[in-house]
């Protein structure tokens, strides 16, 4: 996947960092937001792709200009290289509150641990070199603690896993109806319940969204896709809502 400009004005820039996972990793995209020359990077993965996420970043913006790094939720393919991005930049993390005291498990030493800033569960906007970001609660899709970022001038949502795919070569789904077999599988299983999906969707519609850019797998660009994409989610049994035949003591 090449690096990819998503939106660019004269102020502000939304980048699609190179797909630096191989292997038996599963596939895992990285964001970067530039407003102003000032940075946001999203979701940076883990150890394996540090190094090569970090020599991109640095051909878009210097990290000093790195003002936030955020993590959507706790899971190692967004958090394990935590320490690394931290002791290079003076850059503040952004975490779930549930996390807080999770991340120090990913060897994060403590003389930066002062940096990670914790997201409470309503979520916040973010100020980044004038623009405001929306942090979005997204609990329970899947994680417990879990965020999403809108940029209100890009229209871009940054949905963490929600909206993954995994399979699929191409980065733009093209044929909304074709792509399904990509997702179904991961959001049946991952996400807790329905209920939370209609309460997403009942939030994410008041936003005027153009892309909608998921950690793994291919993004929904144009209104189109965007819309089919929230009104699938509002209407899908999943987690908890399909479990009654999983509930059960395992044969001999």
């Amino acid at each position: 996947m090449p690096t990819q400009v998503l939106f660019e004005n004269a102020e502000h820039k939304n980048v699609l960092l190179e797909d630096f996972t191989s292997g038996q990793m599963v596939q895992a995209n990285q964001h970067v937001i530039v407003h102003q020359g000032k940075a946001m990077l999203l979701d940076p993965g883990g150890h394996k792709v540090y190094s090569g996420a970090l020599a991109e970043l640095s051909t878009i913006v210097s990290t000093s200009d790195l003002d936030y790094v955020f993590f959507s939720h706790q899971d190692p393919d967004i958090i394990a290289a935590a320490n690394g991005w931290l002791m290079i930049t003076e850059a503040q993390a952004l975490l779930s509150n549930l996390w807080m005291r999770f991340i120090m498990h990913f060897g994060v030493d403590e003389m930066v641990a002062d940096r990670i800033q914790a997201v409470p569960d309503d979520g916040m906007v973010l100020d980044l070199a004038g623009c405001q970001l929306l942090i979005l609660p997204a609990h329970f899709l899947h994680s417990a603690g879990n965020f999403q970022i809108y940029d209100p001038v890009s229209k871009i949502l940054y949905s963490g896993d929600l909206g993954a795919s995994l399979g699929q070569t191409y980065t733009t789904v093209q044929n909304f109806d074709d792509h399904l077999q990509y997702m179904e599988g991961f959001h049946r299983r991952y996400i807790a319940s329905g209920k939370t999906l209609k309460l997403w969707a009942k939030m994410v519609r008041q936003l005027d969204i153009e892309i909608i850019a998921p950690q793994h797998g291919a993004m929904l660009m144009g209104k189109e896709h965007v819309t089919r994409f929230i009104d699938w989610l509002d209407g899908l049994s999943c987690g908890i809502d399909i479990m009654d035949d999983v509930y059960k003591l395992p044969a001999a």
